[in-house]
Formats: C-alpha cells, sequence, structure tokens
C-alpha cells in the first residue's frame, strides 16, 4: 500500500484515500457519512464521479510514474450509474484498457464495501506535460 491522504484541496474537502501501490491500477475509497449524500440519502452522484476520476487517474499516472502523482487530465469521462450508494465504505478502482504514449483508456468500477456495483465508468485522460 502506497497512501496519498490530502494531497488536493478536493481530496480533504471529501475526505477519500489514493492507494497508488499497485502498478496495475489505483483504488481510490471513501468512507461515506451524512456529508456525502444528496436529499435521498444515498451517494451524491458527482461524488461518485469525482472516485472514479481519481482513481482512474492515478491509474494513468501509474503507468509513467511509480508514485501515481504524474498528472492526467481528464479529456472524457461517462459514469453509468446501476445502484444506490449506502452509507460504508465505497471503493473505485482504474484499469487501462488501451492508448499510446500520451493519451490512455481507462475504465473504472465504483463498488460498496458489501460488494454492490454501485457505477461504471470509461475515460479518456491526456499525460501532463510537466511532472507535479
Amino acid at each position: 500500500m502506497t497512501l496519498i491522504h490530502g494531497e488536493t484541496g478536493t481530496q480533504s474537502l471529501i475526505g477519500y484515500v489514493l492507494d497508488v501501490g499497485d502498478r496495475a491500477g489505483a483504488v481510490c475509497w471513501l468512507d461515506l457519512d451524512a456529508r456525502h449524500l444528496n436529499r435521498q440519502g444515498i451517494l451524491h452522484g458527482g461524488l461518485a464521479a469525482t472516485l472514479l476520476d481519481s482513481a482512474m487517474g492515478a491509474t494513468g499516472s501509474l503507468t509513467v510514474d511509480a508514485t501515481g502523482r504524474h498528472p492526467f487530465t481528464t479529456l472524457a469521462l461517462t459514469v453509468n450509474y446501476l445502484a444506490p450508494g449506502h452509507p460504508g465504505r465505497v471503493t473505485a478502482t482504474g484499469r487501462v484498457t488501451g492508448g499510446g504514449r500520451s493519451t490512455l483508456f481507462i475504465e473504472g468500477h465504483l463498488r460498496h464495501e458489501d460488494g454492490t456495483l454501485i457505477a461504471t465508468a470509461t475515460g479518456v485522460f491526456r499525460k501532463t506535460r510537466a511532472a507535479p
């Protein structure tokens, strides 16, 4: 495990953690509480997209930087919501499915700790030229 906590303002505000210890793909998790829920008492869709985007972007970074910190820009992100996210831990994962030297196609999955698949995503990510 190689954990990243509070590295960005967004990460600090929302409270998610990134694990970039596996070069095959990053993992992003969040312990859901009332701050993360919408009016229906389930995970806000925008936060689900944020978790997926973070895991997928860090997965792209791992292809060029073992620390998972080289910046990637999200060019496109499509999220499909499949089930409500209830309080508890949710985990987003990323996996590179194609691309070249600077642009990658990455898929993501967001699951609740009980195994429920909450959302899937596909995205296009581009390596940023400047190192962090």
